[in-house]
């Protein structure tokens, strides 16, 4: 049930964020470049989240080079966390370790965050982006 769900939540993000641009749902002008980046980064998390799964498998057996935490929780953060959920979900790759989910979170909540205060500081604060 979780599982289903922050697949959904990670679909629905990414879905949101790119009809947001041509049918400017948002009172906020969205750039084409900031779906393509997230959508982008995104797949690139996903890659490495499934590159370090089939390291650790290999890694029972002998020596290899793992991608490190820090490496995937800064990818989550500079905004490919759906794709970090979709691989933590569907390749059960970093699901079990209580640590790296809480971060995660966070890097998520303050990715999330951020739009909400770029958003804000746009409409009430006179903020101009390029």
């Amino acid at each position: 049930m979780i599982k289903k769900i922050l697949i959904t939540f990670s679909l629905l993000y990414l879905a949101a964020i790119w009809l947001a641009y041509p049918l400017q749902y948002l009172p906020v002008y969205i750039p084409i470049y900031v779906p393509g980046y997230i959508s982008v980064l995104s797949a690139i998390t996903f890659l490495m989240y499934a590159w370090d799964k089939r390291q650790a498998k290999r890694s029972s057996h002998k020596k290899v080079n793992r991608t490190p935490e820090r490496t995937l929780q800064l990818l989550a953060l500079f905004g490919g966390w759906p794709g970090a959920l979709l691989a933590q979900q569907l390749l059960r790759h970093k699901s079990q370790k209580r640590r790296f989910i809480i971060v995660l979170w966070l890097c998520i909540l303050i990715n999330i965050g951020s739009y909400f205060a770029v958003g804000y500081l746009w409409l009430y604060e006179g903020f101009n982006m390029p």
